[in-house]
């Protein structure tokens, strides 16, 4: 059972926080081409498309922690430091995409749907690149946290 828990947990993880990711490190520069030329529908529509892969799969994700936290019963492994850890850092990401990388998607987004596309940006669309590189740290230091596993005793 824990093979089949694991294996979920990792499919789950690759096909959810894969995607936004890479939909959010790409929103930034889609952003300054959408900027760069006013009037063009294919830039925010792009926008909108990376917009909403990162708010669907986002809400998709939450299958990561839940397999996770199924994988770690199993395994015995729920008080180890390396999985208290990667929670937190879990927790830390899904906050930096829920509090601040989605809202300031959407703010930007829809100051580009303005018509004219003369609206200011919000200073939160400035600090997307930012924000995008915090959350993928995260997510890789996660990663190597659960394949290097630090003081783990499982053997698996």
């Amino acid at each position: 059972m824990t093979k089949l828990l694991l294996s979920l947990h990792v499919l789950a993880a690759v096909l959810t926080v894969g995607p936004v990711t890479v939909a959010a490190s790409m929103f930034p520069k889609s952003l300054r081409q959408a900027l760069g030329s006013p009037g063009d529908a294919d830039p925010v529509s792009t926008l909108g498309t990376l917009h909403r892969i990162c708010r669907v799969y986002a809400a998709v994700g939450v299958a990561v922690p839940l397999f996770g936290f199924a994988t770690a019963s199993s395994m015995g492994v729920l008080g180890d430091v390396w999985l208290i850890v990667s929670i937190l850092l879990t927790a830390a990401a899904a906050a930096v995409l829920a509090l601040w990388i989605l809202p300031a998607q959407e703010v930007a987004l829809g100051a580009v749907r303005q018509p004219g596309g003369t609206s200011p940006l919000p200073r939160s669309a400035g600090q997307l690149p930012a924000l995008t590189g915090v959350f993928n740290l995260l997510w890789a230091t996660v990663t190597v946290l659960m394949i290097v596993r630090p003081g783990s005793t499982t053997g698996a």
